[in-house]
């Protein structure tokens, strides 16, 4: 990338990702769409871009606070909170999404 410009990523080659991802990202948005206090502007609605993928950064929770991360290096989802729990799980080709959700709320609940 000397020139600054991205390399062309053929879309056909990767759609079936893509449009998996989407679906995972649109679950984890729900939840912080659901618990995080209202922003102007819709503010606390988006999922920021990390070093290593994507997180929903701090959302405040029962007088602590939780994050969501997809740790796209390790092909893993990652909730930590703030009293220094975690729970992780696999991102693995043929993961439904039906699982993922599953997976997603029963990491939360292990967490409280």
């Amino acid at each position: 990338m000397k020139n600054g410009a991205f390399p062309d990523i053929p879309l056909e080659a990767w759609r079936p990702t893509k449009n998996t991802l989407h679906l995972y990202c649109q679950i984890v948005g729900k939840i912080r769409l659901a618990m995080h206090p209202p922003i102007n502007h819709w503010w606390h609605v988006p999922l920021y871009v990390t070093p290593r993928g994507l997180s929903t950064h701090t959302i405040p929770f029962d007088g602590g606070s939780f994050e969501i991360e997809f740790d796209l290096h390790r092909h893993k989802l990652l909730i930590t909170t703030s009293s220094g729990k975690s729970e992780d799980f696999a991102l693995f080709d043929g993961l439904t999404v039906a699982d993922f959700y599953s997976s997603v709320f029963a990491n939360l609940a292990k967490l409280g």
